[in-house]
């Protein structure tokens, strides 16, 4: 089973009545929902609100992915939080970025740079273009499909070069942006699904959904690794190699 963790900052769904109605559970009981019904997945949410914001060592070891969605509160979460999540993507935990979670402090931390983009909250169309249809995460998805409304993201995306880039949106105000970017961080899989705003009811998309899912089986790790310092005896000693 993959241990899946979905952390929503739970903002927008408490203190906005319009957004509330789209996702009357919040939006990670949506994410939460869809993914529940996967034979594969064990599923539990945590949010903002939650003691160290639902967010501990012992969680994160039991954690295989974790998914976080933030937007407005990401000044909110502690800098040793964002570390936890840090550390355990370089042990090998997955980890899925959505939509504004781009300036989230575990993603920031992660990719070394600021994540800044451009963007216009107009309501917008956009078709998003499988650029790599043999890949696991996009199988068996169309060659695009379309979001009748989503926020406008833009270039330049202030991002390292991807590993590999899966999608890339196009929306009908003209702008471009690579919507689906994938990399490894130490021994962690971390990808950036760029849809997703709270405004509109992206996450009961058939599309976005598979996607979802898809990347939750890729960035799930087969193990996870020792990524501290220890000190070591010499390997030939008959006392144990790791000196506690």
């Amino acid at each position: 089973m993959i241990r899946v963790l979905v952390w929503n900052e739970y903002e927008h769904e408490r203190c906005e009545e319009s957004i509330a109605a789209i996702y009357p559970k919040g939006i990670h009981g949506a994410i939460a929902e869809f993914l529940g019904k996967e034979e594969d997945f064990t599923v539990r949410t945590a949010t903002l609100q939650d003691e160290n914001c639902g967010i501990t060592k012992e969680i994160l070891d039991e954690t295989d992915v974790l998914i976080w969605w933030g937007h407005m509160a990401h000044h909110k979460v502690p800098d040793e939080v964002a570390f936890l999540v840090r550390d355990a993507v370089l042990s090998g935990m997955g980890f899925i970025a959505l939509h504004s979670a781009h300036h989230s402090k575990p993603f920031r931390y992660l990719l070394g740079t600021s994540c800044n983009l451009t963007w216009r909250e107009s309501g917008d169309s956009e078709v998003l273009w499988v650029i790599e249809p043999a890949h696991p995460i996009t199988k068996d998805i169309d060659r695009y499909f379309t979001l009748e409304h989503e926020e406008t993201y833009g270039e330049p995306f202030v991002i390292p070069t991807p590993d590999k880039l899966l999608l890339i949106g196009n929306y009908s105000g003209g702008e471009v942006f690579r919507s689906g970017c994938l990399y490894e961080r130490g021994n962690g899989k971390i990808f950036y699904f760029q849809p997703g705003h709270e405004s509109f009811p992206t996450f009961y998309q058939a599309p976005v959904q598979s996607i979802i899912k898809n990347a939750v089986r890729f960035v799930a790790p087969a193990c996870r690794i020792d990524t501290t310092c220890p000190h070591v005896r010499n390997i030939h000693d008959d006392e144990p190699y790791v000196i506690e």
